[in-house]
């Protein structure tokens, strides 16, 4: 059994990481895809998430939670740049996810260390939560550990909550890559027939940050703050900048798509529900796709194309047109339902 049991484990595929700052989707299930998160799990779920992400130092771009799996895209930051962990620092993080009493627990410990003048110790002590920050392994163990022990104390069962090790996919390349899975994922309740709009959905990275959520807005934003520029937008701070052109990729995303059929051979094909062109048109200002980018740079503060001398034209605002407003890349495969 012992033996088994390691060739088993030597056997599971290592994940692929990235180098420096990374990014990843994150999909995991509950077991035999039951649907038993409702609203309250929900709610829950999105507090843990956001308590964890605040104190391990992560970004959750975007997320989905539905009712029996959940979708994230998180910011692993480059471990290199990471400031040092110091005392305050370690203490006001501490009270993102620990409790009054388990916050003072650490603190009479570094004083302790303080009052003997033990440096040693107290960087023990630090060094203890340090190696925890920016690891998306930590983030998603602690997350679904800590979720399961939540939901199995109020449902009164035991045993695991999650079906297998969640998965996780490497998102390589520039914005266009990031804004095409983050849409993916803000899609999942549109694309399940659960609402009529995406922004209806609490319980998504987008629809939250409509509301008015600063968390939310900072995660959509820092998709696009590494964009070549010449007017200064801060993205990740400004949601009146991002707000048009991710809403315009959006619907870009979500229009109708013909998929095959695979379990139908008589119908090879059928539709997946997305935006009719006339719903497109509306989210674009009712001018067509080029109606459409003139209406999001002026939304968003930026002199829409025509309106300066070439020479002075900002080269993201040409790509960005380029790759927003021309006919979508290929779908996703379907992983949503």
């Amino acid at each position: 059994m012992f033996i088994r049991t390691l060739f088993k484990n030597l056997m599971r595929q290592s994940r692929i990481r990235g180098t420096g700052l990374s990014y990843y989707h994150v999909i995991s299930r509950i077991v035999d895809r039951r649907f038993i998160l409702g609203d309250e799990e929900r709610e829950h779920f999105v507090v843990l998430m956001r308590k964890l992400e605040a104190f391990l130092g992560l970004r959750v771009v975007t997320y989905v939670v539905m009712s029996n799996h959940f979708h994230l895209l998180v910011e692993e930051p480059d471990w290199g740049e990471l400031p040092a962990l110091d005392r305050e620092t370690l203490l006001q993080r501490l009270g993102y996810l620990y409790d009054r009493s388990a916050v003072d627990t650490v603190r009479d410990e570094l004083d302790r260390a303080a009052a003997r003048g033990d440096l040693q110790w107290e960087q023990q002590i630090i060094e203890r939560y340090e190696r925890r920050m920016g690891d998306i392994s930590i983030f998603m163990k602690e997350l679904k550990q800590r979720f399961s022990q939540w939901y199995n104390r109020r449902a009164g069962r035991k045993g695991t909550l999650w079906e297998e090790r969640y998965k996780s996919l490497l998102v390589e390349g520039d914005e266009k890559a990031l804004m095409t899975v983050a849409a993916y994922i803000d899609l999942n309740p549109y694309r399940a027939d659960m609402v009529d709009r995406v922004e209806d959905y609490r319980w998504c990275g987008y629809a939250s940050a409509v509301a008015g959520n600063r968390w939310a807005r900072m995660g959509l934003g820092r998709i696009l703050r590494h964009s070549p520029q010449v007017s200064g937008e801060d993205f990740e701070e400004d949601w009146k900048a991002t707000a048009p052109i991710y809403r315009l990729w959006l619907y870009d995303q979500g229009e109708v798509r013909v998929l095959p059929d695979e379990e139908n051979a008589e119908s090879p094909t059928h539709p997946r529900r997305g935006f009719t062109p006339e719903e497109g048109l509306h989210a674009r200002g009712g001018r067509g796709r080029g109606g459409a980018w003139r209406q999001a740079a002026l939304e968003a503060g930026h002199p829409p194309a025509g309106s300066l001398p070439d020479r002075r034209r900002s080269v993201w605002q040409r790509r960005l047109r380029r790759e927003c407003l021309c006919a979508p890349p290929r779908a996703l495969r379907s992983e949503a339902q």
